[in-house]
């Protein structure tokens, strides 16, 4: 019987409490497809902070290293100075265990989640590969004289051959195997180097990686252009690589599409290393404690941990029954409005697991 050790980082505001309902999907379909699994729970969090003035230590990074997966629910904390735990722990594992690729899922399950008129779960279905450890969130910056009628602030934004190539062929990987299985077989690079031209970096990468994978249709938007698009034609993308900044943007849009914030995942992921899985969605702390929020976006997101760690079938219960969920009209909104408490919603989706 297989087993895996799992992180567990339920953090702040409605972390812990869609947290809680992701495990009890992963509990079900362990119990269904026949593997077990460890949990470490890790305290790191702005409370924890607050109490502890304590930030993720380089020990504390090494032994993630050694776990196989982590799966994190949302940091942020209305007391504590804005971005210092995030960077910690989001950061922390991002760049301390060099998850390069950030992979959002952009997936409408149902008609009436939808904004957008007219569209439909066909024609929303897509990915975005967001390179990860780069770009602007390199933290290589500062100020000059801070809080004076001369302060200066500058941020660097770092490109490097080799993040570049790495994001699109992963993309390009993607798009291979879903053109096996009848997707369109399309990768969109996504950036800005009209304007902004170090960005000639990754059109340069991107065709050099291009011409490894000739049955693979290749694509270009600017990211405003690419904005639009995705309001205009969702349909036309398959598989989009693009820059850490550009992409963090442009899946908050691609949320919206497929029903909010609420049921938004995330991979952060380095191929066949420990990888980290989390909803995209904040801490929302004027939500904490009521028993609202949506869990989707965290059950989705062990879903996506479950595939990652080659638990295919167990991943494609959880995608099932959710779908089955959202399509069955009893949930009018994946989000706090939806009527339907937090809980209430991890059973429902675990019935339908059971059920399946």
């Amino acid at each position: 019987m297989t087993s895996y050790t799992i992180g567990v980082l339920g953090g702040d505001g409605i972390g812990p409490e869609v947290t809680e309902e992701a495990l009890k999907a992963l509990a079900a379909v362990a119990e269904i497809e026949g593997f077990t699994y460890d949990l470490v729970d890790y305290p790191y969090s702005g409370d924890y902070y607050l109490k502890t003035k304590e930030l993720v230590s380089d020990d504390v990074i090494d032994e993630w290293r050694t776990l196989d997966a982590v799966l994190l629910g949302a940091i942020g904390h209305p007391d504590v100075e804005p971005g210092l735990v995030e960077r910690s722990v989001i950061l922390g594992l991002r760049f301390g265990l060099d998850l390069y690729i950030n992979l959002r899922p952009i997936k409408l399950f149902a008609d009436h989640l939808c904004p957008l008129k007219n569209k439909k779960p066909a024609d929303i279905d897509f990915v975005v590969v967001r390179e990860n450890t780069e770009g602007m969130y390199s933290q290589i910056g500062g100020h000059l004289k801070k809080n004076t009628p001369d302060e200066v602030a500058i941020v660097n934004g770092v490109y490097t051959w080799k993040g570049c190539e790495r994001a699109c062929r992963y993309g390009f990987e993607l798009a291979h195997e879903g053109k096996t299985m009848g997707r369109p077989g399309r990768v969109t690079l996504v950036d800005k180097h009209n304007a902004v031209r170090p960005h000639d970096i990754w059109e340069r990468a991107y065709h050099h990686v291009a011409e490894d994978y000739p049955e693979i249709e290749r694509d270009h938007a600017y990211v405003d252009a690419c904005c639009m698009w995705m309001i205009k034609n969702p349909e036309w993308f398959d598989v989009i690589v693009t820059t850490n900044l550009f992409g963090d943007i442009i899946t908050d849009l691609g949320a919206m599409l497929q029903g909010g914030m609420g049921i938004a995942a995330s991979g952060n992921i380095h191929p066949g290393q420990t990888s980290m899985f989390e909803p995209i969605h904040g801490s929302a702390p004027k939500y904490t404690g009521k028993n609202i929020a949506c869990p989707l976006g965290a059950i989705a997101s062990a879903s996506m941990m479950l595939d990652f760690l080659g638990e295919n079938a167990a991943a494609k219960r959880i995608d099932t029954a959710m779908e089955t969920l959202l399509k069955s009209g009893k949930v009018k909104s994946a989000d706090a409005r939806s009527g339907i408490a937090t809980d209430a919603m991890g059973d429902m989706v675990v019935e339908l697991i059971r059920g399946a």
